[in-house]
């Protein structure tokens, strides 16, 4: 009887351990400024990139700025981004925001429909190639400075 029992717990913990599996994630924090000035109008997207070992580690954290250009990455219910190496994009909220992204604006080059064009440009969020890392414990450091006068 006592054998049972030791059995039944051993593998009741056994299935326990197993749920707790997946990716782990981390808090992810940070400032978007936008030429030095933070930047309360950004999305900001993390999104975990795959190895040969890992080809799809998960699900991408999001967040918007607040008006210091401050923001906590979030994952659907969770807090903080997949431990790892991510692509980050950066643009503007609002529906009345377009791309910068060619045909997006009339021949004279003014936006379409009335809508203005994102000031962030399309090497941070369209073409973006901006990597961070997010380490195992964390980081408040996930600061981005878009520079877009020249």
């Amino acid at each position: 009887m006592f054998r049972m029992r030791l059995i039944a717990a051993g593998a009741l913990l056994a299935v326990a351990v197993g749920c707790s599996g997946g990716p782990k994630y981390a808090p992810v924090s940070g400032v978007v400024t936008v030429d030095g000035k933070p930047y309360a109008k950004a999305v900001i997207n993390f999104q975990p990139v795959g190895t040969a070992d890992n080809p799809n580690p998960g699900r991408g954290s999001s967040a918007y700025t607040d008006e210091n250009g401050r923001f906590v990455l979030k994952c659907d219910e969770k807090d903080g981004a997949i431990v790892g190496k991510h692509l980050v994009r950066i643009m503007t909220r609002g529906n009345d925001v377009i791309g910068q992204a060619p045909g997006e604006s009339s021949p004279d080059g003014a936006p379409k429909g009335g809508a203005r064009r994102d000031p962030i440009p399309a090497e941070w969020n369209s073409d973006s190639k901006v990597e961070f890392e997010v380490p195992k414990d964390g980081t408040d450091k996930a600061n981005f400075d878009i520079i877009v006068k020249k």
